[in-house]
């Protein structure tokens, strides 16, 4: 269901089976097998409840509903749900894991990207410089 709400994404239906690489530009919802590596860096993968997924994956947002073995990094976050299961380390900004999800393997939470950090903090400085000059 979820797959044809959205806009711009790939399905993989639950009758087919992908051996090798997948590099997306585009939201993918993965409800069959795929083993290998799995690559949408600026992108949402979603493993559907029929999705086996065996492999290396790399995404900006992973949203699992199925079965995923395998290490999973996400620039953005992690959901995994209530009836998934994954078995494998994860590296993430943010993570979420429902009351009923399985999960073995290691958590490495990292700070978002420091670029976008820099130049706010500048902007931030001067901002209550101004009305502290303005009061006086």
């Amino acid at each position: 269901m979820e797959p044809d709400t959205r806009a711009g994404s790939a399905t993989i239906g639950k009758a087919v089976r992908i051996v090798g690489q997948i590099f997306s530009k585009e939201d993918l919802y993965v409800d069959g097998d795929v083993e290998g590596t799995v690559e949408l860096l600026e992108h949402k993968l979603t493993i559907g409840p029929n999705g086996k997924v065996q492999a290396s994956v790399k995404a900006r947002e992973v949203v699992a509903l199925g079965t995923v073995q395998g290490n999973v990094e996400a620039a953005d976050k992690i959901e995994i749900r209530k009836d998934a299961k994954l078995v494998g380390d994860i590296k993430t900004a943010r993570i979420i894991i429902e009351d009923g999800a399985y999960f073995k393997g290691s958590i490495d939470i990292v700070k978002p990207e420091p670029a976008r950090v820099k130049p706010n903090t500048p902007a931030a400085a001067a901002a209550p410089a101004a009305p502290a000059e303005v009061k006086r």
